[in-house]
This record gives C-alpha cells, structure tokens and sequence, in this order.
C-alpha cells in the first residue's frame, strides 16, 4: 500500500503568522488571550492555552491584559471597543482576510451594493460585513444568487477559503442581477492550491483521508472536494484513524486543511505507513 502526502497542505502563511504573533505575545500570568480560537483547531488552540495564550469571547471578559485578534479578522467596533476601554490589541488577522474586508469596505464607499460569498455563520465572513458597515448580502448557493433582487451597482467579494469554482458558478447567476458588476475575487492563493492538489491526488488514490479540524470550513471543504472523486474520511487526530478504512486499499491520499499543524500530519501519515 501507498501513502502519498498532497503537494500542498496544512498550515498556510496566514496561519503560521497568526501563531508566531501569538507565541510572541504569550504571558505566564494568563493576561494574553485570542479574541475566540486563532485559528480552527482545537488541538492548536489547546496547545497555545499551555503555553501562555488563552481564549476569551469578547473584550468584555478582559478587564487588563493583552488581547490578540485571530486569523479571521474583527470588524471596526472591536477596535473602537479597544481604544475606548484601553485594552492593548495585537492584530493577527490574516492579510488575505484584511484584503477582503477592505475590498468590501471599499465597494460599499463607492457605492455598491456588497454581496460576500461565503458561510454566513463562518467568523471570517462576520468580520468582513462588518467593514461593510453591515449592509451586504452574504449568499453561499447559486439558488441564493437568483433570489436576490435586482441591483443597481453590484459589489462582489468572497470568503478567503471560498471554494474557486463555487465561486465562479455563483457569479455566473450574479451577472444577472445588473449591469454594473465589480468583482473581487479574495479569496488567497493557498486555498486554491490546496483545493487542485487535493482534488488531483483523490483522482489517483483509492481512499482520501483529510486532516483538520472538524469546526474547520477550509478542511471540510477540502473534504466534501475529494468526497466527489473517491471514499474520503475528515479526521482531526491520527485517534479517529479506522484500520477498516485502509482493508483492500493500494494507495492512501491524504491532505490537510490550512490550519492543521504539521505534528498532527505527520502522524496521521507514520499511522497510515505504518498500517501499509
């Protein structure tokens, strides 16, 4: 049997810098803490929290101390909330992330009527209608682009791990809608090389298993993607690794989302040699 790893995944550059800020401003006194997960990984997340970075819901759990912004951005409020109560902030989010925040901020100031694709429940896309001085549509299907009603000057911007044919498909609809359309496309580059080369290697591999978080938009897209070209397994630890899964199989794919932190990869990866 054959293990072959994709040639892009876990953690990207957005990621990787949000826990060096973290890690750089973490306390022994438990006075620094990520405003919700920094990223989407609990095992990373638990892992942060031994090592001097909690975790609090909002700013009003923080009477001193430093709070960090995670990955997936805030909107302006928190950072007015910040000054205001004099809480010292270190910004984490990911400059994808910014980008598509001021993309939108920048559509509705000229006069567009926003629309983001993305998960509306997704706290990445939260923080981007906010900069939009919370009026945007936020739509994740085509059936949602064709029941929007008809717009003057349309705006497009999209979640940063948006799937790029998704979006694509979804924008093919919008074009209906008006006859001024401004598109940008933000989502990063990562996701798109991540989303081919997961998509590549469950076209050659009898079995895909893809490792990430469950509360992680990015892995279980990664996930639902290969789902369309062979059996395809989400796991977040090498613990939920089923050796049924691996009986009769002669090659084993496996990618990872872009916040999955390459200890847990790799080990998902001697598991499944090791079961070869």
């Amino acid at each position: 049997m054959e293990v072959i790893l994709a040639e892009h995944l876990g953690f990207c550059y957005g990621v990787k810098r949000a826990i060096e800020i973290a890690r750089q401003n973490a306390s022994t006194d438990g006075t620094s803490s990520t405003l919700g997960p920094i990223i989407h990984n609990p095992q990373m997340v638990e892992r942060l929290k031994n090592e001097g970075v909690g975790t609090v819901g909002s700013l009003d759990e923080m009477e001193d101390g430093l709070v960090i912004i995670r990955s997936h951005g805030v909107g302006p409020e928190v950072y007015e909330k910040a000054e205001s109560r004099g809480v010292e902030l270190v910004d984490a989010t990911c400059p994808h992330v910014k980008k598509a925040q001021l993309s939108a901020k920048l559509l509705s100031e000229e006069g567009y009527t926003v629309v983001i694709i993305g998960e509306k429940n997704h706290p990445e896309v939260k923080s981007i209608f906010e900069w939009t001085a919370q009026d945007a549509y936020i739509i994740e299907t085509e059936a949602e682009a064709d029941a929007l009603p008809s717009i003057g000057k349309l705006g497009v911007v999209s979640q940063t791990t948006f799937s790029g044919e998704k979006f694509r498909s979804i924008v093919s609809h919008l074009l209906e809608k008006s006859r001024e359309i401004k598109i940008l496309r933000t989502i990063c580059t990562a996701t798109d090389l991540r989303q081919t080369a997961a998509l590549e290697l469950a076209e050659n591999v009898d079995v895909m298993i893809v490792v990430g978080g469950k509360n992680s938009a990015n892995t279980s897209r990664l996930a639902q993607l290969c789902a369309t070209k062979c059996k395809t397994y989400h796991i977040e630890t090498v613990a939920e690794l089923q050796d049924d899964w691996l009986k009769n199989v002669n090659k084993i794919g496996i990618t990872a989302g872009a916040s999955t932190p390459d200890w847990i990869i790799k080990e998902v990866y001697k598991q499944c040699q090791n079961r070869a």
